[in-house]
């Protein structure tokens, strides 16, 4: 493995932030992980940043603080700021039933889907099955749907919204990569643009995300970012960029952004500070509805929120894999914190590796 001073950037250590690439290569190593990358916000500024390991199981190429990195569900929260935008603007409305959006099915969506709500979604409570594609449709089929994005959606959203919801809206939590697809795809009909280019432009370009992007990390045939790798392979093989190596376009909204730990905590940190006034992407109310469970629980709009004492009461969680890399990311916004970790690794103790980094940068700054 490449040696720990290799994974720092020099401009990115010279802006203030501490260099942990120290801490993380133990880490990394006690749960064989090809590679292992955090940063931390704390009182208004990037306070640590590192990253350890290779892009490539069998290469001796190290990562940097620069490489992207696949937040999986880690994408939800992201898809419900932008619907929030999109509130703000009154373009569409959290309370509303999913057939105002879809009104050319109102004759096929199953009945007791029409009473649906976005913020039900959002959070969800919309009684939709966990199963992320629809009946009778497996993985390389759903790759290769016709036509656009958008339109390849479009077909998605038809097929599962005829089926049946497992528990009547607003009944039970049930967790479904199907709510927060529905919820990007409502944002591309009320904006009438690509999830992936609405996105770009009302979220990442705003918060100077410039490393964010969908899918696999790279180019196809190259080693310019970090390789996925699954542990339940044996032996463990490194899976390259390609069509087939993440989950389907149809549900992107879900879980298909990758970005840079400098970038993923640009957004981390709008949220910490965003009840609070600090962040001009939405309002302050804003913010508090989308950190607030409206359903009882703890979930709300792609975030976990409770309370711990070491965030002062309340701070909000999520962690994304698609059994390929793994992340996880805590704010406190009342101690003005945010941490974000990810591996380009799923399974085999890639979550608790994410997890002690997590609690150890939460040691470090908050003890």
């Amino acid at each position: 493995m490449a040696g720990v001073g290799q994974a720092a950037d020099a401009k990115q250590i010279a802006s203030g932030a501490r260099d942990v690439g120290a801490i993380l290569e133990p880490i990394r190593k006690r749960h064989d992980l090809p590679a292992l990358a955090g940063a931390v916000y704390y009182q208004g500024r990037m306070a640590a940043l590192g990253a350890t390991g290779v892009r490539k199981i069998g290469e001796p190429t190290p990562v940097t603080v620069n490489d992207q990195f696949h937040l999986g569900s880690c994408t939800k929260s992201m898809t419900a700021t932008l619907a929030a935008m999109l509130a703000e603007e009154h373009k569409l409305d959290w309370n509303a039933p999913l057939i105002t959006y879809f009104p050319e099915l109102r004759s096929n969506i199953a009945p007791d889907l029409r009473s649906v709500t976005l913020a039900q979604l959002a959070c969800h409570r919309s009684g939709i099955t966990a199963e992320s594609l629809p009946k009778g449709m497996d993985f390389k089929a759903s790759h290769e749907i016709p036509g656009s994005f958008r339109e390849q959606r479009q077909v998605y959203a038809e097929r599962i919204l005829q089926e049946e919801p497992l528990s009547a809206p607003g009944t039970q939590y049930l967790y479904s990569n199907r709510n927060f697809a529905l919820l990007g795809i409502i944002a591309e009909r009320v904006a009438n643009e690509g999830w992936e280019e609405l996105i770009t432009r009302r979220l990442f370009k705003p918060l100077g995300m410039k490393s964010a992007g969908f899918q696999a990390m790279g180019t196809p045939g190259k080693l310019n970012q970090p390789w996925q790798h699954r542990a339940t392979d044996r032996p463990r093989l490194p899976i390259g960029p390609g069509r087939y190596s993440d989950n389907p376009e149809v549900i992107g909204p879900a879980g298909t952004v990758h970005c840079s730990m400098v970038d993923w905590l640009k957004y981390a940190t709008a949220h910490t500070v965003g009840e609070g006034g600090g962040s001009k992407l939405l309002k302050p109310t804003t913010y508090h509805y989308l950190h607030t469970a409206q359903f009882g629980g703890e979930y709300a709009f792609g975030w976990i929120v409770t309370e711990r004492p070491w965030g002062g009461g309340k701070v909000l969680t999520h962690s994304g894999s698609n059994n390929q890399n793994f992340a996880v990311v805590w704010i406190a916004p009342l101690r003005d914190f945010a941490v974000v970790a990810a591996t380009n690794q799923g399974g085999g103790g890639a979550d608790k590796a994410c997890d002690e980094v997590a609690a150890t940068m939460i040691g470090t700054f908050l003890r």
